[in-house]
């Protein structure tokens, strides 16, 4: 099966795995649009509602249950509930075990390459095989260093969009998450790495689309 899906990817994309690996990135991503559009509007929901979640935070700090009951009380109320919004990303999640499968796949990328690096091999794999001084190396240094690229701009982004009402942790956690795909990417395959790039590099785009920054 995982054969047969790659077989046809490539040939969708002219032979090129790693062009394939991009334009399947896109597709998926595409796919989840309407979810990541859903998800931007109910963080604005979010966002409108801070201030009387804040005061509901106050006026029941001693008394956790009836916090709970008010602040879904609220939620109901606009339609909403803190859960929502989170669909866009555990729907990726399919497609990124997916593309695990196909990057550890023994033969599904057997001779494919991006430029010189071999796209079913890990970092380590390819510095044993080739020396850490090398252009296959070098060609997986360029992705992971991209990569750190996109998420440090996701995570400024990410941190000048974020409420005034938003809780201290959550603030000091949520603009690291991108950083995980970077070390995703050092231990993954390099077509992991290469779907990684795009992903991120499309969830950045999203966020400079539609979440705009706060009012100054």
């Amino acid at each position: 099966m995982i054969d047969s899906l790659v077989t046809f990817v490539i040939g969708m994309s002219g032979g090129s795995a790693a062009l394939g690996i991009v334009l399947f990135t896109l597709a998926v991503r595409l796919l989840l649009l309407p979810l990541s559009v859903r998800q931007a509007r109910t963080s604005r929901l979010r966002e409108k509602l801070a201030p009387k979640l804040l005061e509901l935070r106050k006026r029941y700090a001693r008394n956790p249950e009836r916090l709970t009951r008010e602040m879904n009380a609220l939620y109901a109320k606009e339609g909403t509930s803190p859960f929502a919004g989170i669909g866009a990303g555990l729907a990726q999640l399919p497609f990124l075990w997916l593309m695990y499968q196909v990057a550890t796949h023994p033969t599904a990328l057997a001779g494919q390459q991006l430029l010189v690096a071999p796209l079913g091999e890990q970092a380590a794999g390819v510095i044993a095989h080739y020396g850490l001084i090398s252009l296959p190396v070098s060609v997986f240094a360029v992705v992971i260093a991209l990569l750190v690229v996109v998420a440090w701009l996701s995570a400024r982004r990410m941190k000048a969009t974020m409420p005034d009402g938003q809780p201290e942790t959550m603030r000091k956690l949520l603009p690291l998450m991108p950083f995980g795909a970077v070390l995703a990417a050092a231990v993954l395959p390099l077509a992991a790495a290469l779907y990684l790039l795009v992903s991120t590099a499309w969830t950045f785009g999203e966020r400079v689309a539609l979440y705009p920054r706060p009012a100054a």
